[in-house]
């Protein structure tokens, strides 16, 4: 296989290129219009990422019980904070507001104060009534209204944390949607459409600020914004790098077919994600973007190296050619590495980082391609360079950085290793105290309303982010049994006492609001029943809300009474208390529900997500393991020298090692998003090595393989475009630090400050790694390129006839 990529098959391919222009350019164009095509498939996800693999023990419970209980994620709830509710008008427009809501269709339940039920005892009938609990003919009196919040707030414990926070004062209405619309399209056209501007209205009217939150509402603002990001990002990246890529060249017509290549780039990303029918989702969002700020450095690379042959004989047709002949290999092998650096999370279980490492890899190596095709036909055509877009290549403070850099690498090797040694060490303290962290909302926008209005509810009602307990009592209508329901009691009074989480709502509450009913709503019988009156209170009970729409109740036990569920809601708490407190809960549910008699199983998005943080957390070392492995063995079959890729991979180890110090240290916690940092930065740190040891090889025969001479050739070489190409990667990914998702801008930062070590670490200590150790790595029949003899030879080959325009 290694003949395949020798200078003869690349000047094989450079010829094919340069002959066959515009056939090449026509089967771009086709591919371009056939993928675009492509884009009537793109989707939007419409639920939070599901890092687990589908076959794991949590998403397999997970799925049992929204097959049991249906989707859990349906619940919108409208908060609101202001001593202005209780009054007529107010009043009013809130009534009017939760009418409209509730007629729609997509709607299932709405449970608000305005038309709020409270059982009522029916002696003759034996049985209790749904009564309203306000008197709608007396809503326009301020006293009435002063008495409905009086009672609501000190009578009606059944609705206490689900309605009202008795404490602070708040209100809210749960308004439950039609759960099969719930993760479909429809919720998104609902919300924004006809939900949103409702919530509006009244806020116009009224001057009240209402708060509104719950899995559907969060999850179609949070798509919303990952869809603006994606115009912001590819819009901004594609300034900043055509903007760098400008003052590096001076010249419109680069910068011009440097922005038209990653433009059909981003297009054809678009296309393979219709293609495989993949949801756009936070990661896959990033592609597009990741496909601009990488393709920049390709055509930075290729055109420098144009411009550098041209300028060393002046011969078009020959520094074509030699675009494809002399880096074609080196190109290849740094967009692989990159490739590979994303295709890591393709091993993962997990089908959200698989989509978005196959998606991403498969863009960057069409992207490779369409690079080195289209550069050199696009420059065939043009006039030669001008004096004044050669100029950069000995531009004043380029040439004094380098200066710097040759300086350093011949005289002061001591310092270099000094330095990094020194650096590996503190690093390596600030990478013990990395923490992790894991949360449904923790990267949500937080410049945004919607993640403000989280905020609101966290405070007043102790977050929105489900936690379901389901228990299987395993004996049909063994759920109403006493000694199931003491058993649930004690539960709900741990998960009570856990300032983390609100208050559990279960079957259990309507048990206790049937014995206050029965007891005339005195709300100091809202409590089990006893033994002695167990039995008529649940006569009265057990047909007063059946097969009712306003029994809130009745998704809270199956349908053969077997197995009960207690939903909670959380803070966003992290992975580390979040772990805490399943601990507590666990200890508590194994204590009083005995194995052999009850099956109790913990579930809910905040724990699904929880778990797939750690799962990925879990899965770290070896993704970044198998990056290091995959890219050694390319390494390997470019230079067919062990050593040498040993001592490549120290000066892109060390860049890693230093970002994990910055984490520790400014409390950066490991969390689903830096953890890809690793893999792609290594990835991309890598082609700079590349870059420089692919020049390395040449040089040693160009200089009768003097190691110094060779090394300094190297930097002067190849350090103009490794510098060139790592401006633009660090100025791309700074472009996420725009965004206002946290993980987007810990992952555009982090990878930015990766890249900028990288360049440092390859420019200086692989040079000086390579001259101290120079005796055991310029063995010129380990390391000599296969290809070096036809190399020399490029001078004798005939040249093609370029059609000039």
């Amino acid at each position: 296989m290694k003949k395949i990529f020798k200078v003869g098959f690349w000047e094989f391919i450079a010829r094919i290129v340069l002959k066959n222009r515009l056939a090449i350019l026509g089967l771009i164009l086709l591919i371009t219009v056939s993928l675009a095509l492509q884009w009537k498939n793109i989707q939007f996800s419409f639920t939070e990422a599901n890092l687990l693999p589908d076959n794991n023990n949590i998403n397999t419970e997970y799925n049992a019980f929204l097959e049991k209980f249906g989707e859990e994620g349906n619940l919108i709830v409208v908060g609101v904070k202001d001593d202005a509710f209780f009054t007529p008008k107010a009043f009013a427009a809130w009534n009017k507001l939760m009418s409209e809501i509730k007629t729609q269709k997509e709607i299932e339940l709405v449970v608000s104060i305005n038309d709020l039920k409270q059982l009522k005892k029916n002696d003759s009938l034996q049985t209790f009534e749904m009564v309203p609990f306000v008197d709608a003919t007396k809503t326009t009196s301020q006293d009435y209204l002063n008495s409905v919040k009086k009672d609501l707030f000190e009578n009606m414990p059944f609705y206490e944390g689900l309605l009202f926070n008795k404490q602070n004062g708040s209100l809210r209405s749960a308004i439950y949607m039609d759960k099969k619309i719930v993760n479909t399209a429809l919720r998104k056209e609902y919300i924004v459409n006809d939900f949103i501007p409702k919530i509006e209205a009244f806020e116009k009217e009224t001057g009240i600020d209402l708060r509104v939150s719950g899995m559907p509402y969060i999850r179609t603002l949070n798509a919303l914004s990952i869809l603006n990001e994606i115009s912001l990002f590819i819009g901004v990246s594609l300034l900043i790098t055509s903007l760098i890529f400008f003052f590096f060249f001076r010249s419109f017509r680069a910068t011009l077919i440097a922005l038209l290549i990653v433009i059909v780039g981003v297009m054809w990303t678009f296309g393979l994600l219709g293609l495989f029918n993949y949801h756009i989702t936070v990661l896959t969002a990033l592609v597009p973007t990741l496909v601009i700020v990488i393709g920049i450095p390709n055509c930075i690379f290729l055109t420098n190296k144009y411009q550098q042959e041209y300028v060393a004989h002046r011969n078009k047709a020959k520094a074509l050619q030699r675009v494809i002949t002399k880096v074609g290999t080196a190109t290849l092998m740094t967009n692989l590495t990159t490739a590979a650096g994303f295709a890591t999370f393709i091993i993962t279980n997990s089908q959200l980082l698989r989509e978005f490492g196959i998606i991403s890899s498969l863009s960057i190596m069409a992207l490779f391609f369409l690079c080195l095709i289209t550069i050199p036909i696009y420059y065939s055509y043009q006039p030669v360079p001008k004096s004044k877009h050669l100029e950069h290549l000995n531009r004043n403070y380029t040439k004094v950085f380098m200066q710097w850099i040759e300086k350093m690498v011949k005289y002061n090797r001591r310092y270099v290793y000094a330095v990094a040694i020194v650096l590996f060490i503190i690093s390596t303290f600030g990478a013990l105290k990395i923490q992790t962290s894991g949360s449904l909302i923790e990267d949500m926008p937080q410049n945004t309303p919607f993640f403000k209005d989280i905020l609101f509810f966290e405070n007043e009602f102790n977050g929105v982010m489900p936690l379901e307990i389901t228990i299987d009592t395993k004996r049909k209508k063994g759920v109403m049994k006493s000694s199931t329901l003491r058993k649930m009691d004690e539960l709900q009074e741990t998960i009570d006492s856990i300032p983390e989480l609100s208050k559990p709502i279960s079957i259990l509450n309507l048990v206790k609001y049937s014995k206050q009913a029965y007891y005339n709503g005195n709300p100091d019988y809202y409590e089990l029943p006893s033994s002695q009156d167990q039995s008529f209170i649940l006569s009265y009970a057990k047909n007063a809300t059946k097969d009712t729409k306003e029994n809130i109740m009745k998704s809270y036990v199956d349908s053969t009474g077997q197995t009960a569920r207690i939903t909670t809601f959380m803070k966003d708490i992290g992975t580390g208390n979040m772990a805490k407190i399943e601990e507590k809960l666990l200890e508590k549910t194994n204590k009083i529900f005995p194995k052999d008699r009850y099956d109790v199983v913990m579930t809910g998005k905040a724990l699904v997500f929880e778990k797939g943080t750690k799962y990925l957390l879990d899965n770290l070392v070896t993704s970044l393991l198998f990056a290091v492995f995959l890219i050694c063995v390319l390494m390997i079959f470019m230079f067919r020298s062990f050593k040498m890729v040993v001592v490549s991979v120290i000066p892109n180890l060390l860049p890693l090692m230093i970002t994990a110090g910055l984490m520790g240290y400014f409390g950066i916690p490991l969390k689903p998003s830096t953890i890809l940092v690793f893999s792609i930065a290594f990835g991309l740190s890598v082609d700079d090595t590349i870059h420089f040891l692919a020049q390395y090889r040449q040089e040693l025969t160009n200089h009768n393989w003097k190691i110094k001479k060779s090394v300094i050739a190297t930097i002067k070489e190849a350090g103009v475009s490794m510098f060139y190409t790592s401006v633009v990667l660090f100025a791309g990914f700074s472009v996420f630090l725009l965004s206002d998702f946290g993980g987007t801008v810990a992952l555009g930062g982090l990878i930015a400050m990766t890249l900028l070590f990288g360049m440092l670490s390859n420019l200086m200590l692989l040079p000086c790694l390579v001259l101290t150790l120079n005796k055991t790595l310029a063995n010129e029949q380990e390391f000599k390129e296969p290809t070096i003899d036809v190399l020399n030879n490029i001078e004798k080959e005939p040249e093609l006839e370029l059609v000039e325009k």
